[in-house]
């Protein structure tokens, strides 16, 4: 098992890693819009999500990973409301290769996010 760390996303804001490698899986902890500094991204789920793909996409490349080689992604989302917005920013990232995919509306998310995702992925 091999964790993972980048300085391309934000460090856990508590006793987990951003991710860890499991023979040629890789599992990324769920990603909320924080900026790699820690700053949480104000404004709607478009750009929150967008932040959160960022922060994927660093991880993933640390693993040795790509969106490319996720095999399921696990959106949690504040107000199903937005879900055809986030839909449509999900899209560009998973337009070819779409992943197996689990949505689920939550009460509250950390930092009052309005959208956290964890991914797991084939390590190339």
């Amino acid at each position: 098992m091999k964790t993972v760390q980048t300085n391309g996303a934000p460090a856990a804001i508590g006793p987990y890693s951003q991710g860890v490698i499991v023979n040629n899986m890789f599992y990324s902890s769920g990603q909320i819009p924080l900026t790699a500094e820690g700053v949480m991204v104000e404004g709607d789920i478009k750009a929150q999500t967008y932040q959160v793909f960022k922060n994927l996409q660093a991880v993933l490349e640390e693993a040795g990973a790509s969106f490319e080689t996720v095999v399921k992604a696990t959106v949690f989302i504040k107000d199903m409301n937005d879900f055809a917005a986030l839909n449509e920013v999900y899209g560009e990232y998973f337009s070819v290769h779409k992943p197996a995919r689990t949505t689920v509306e939550v009460a509250r998310l950390p930092k009052d996010a309005l959208v956290e995702i964890e991914v797991i992925a084939l390590v190339k």
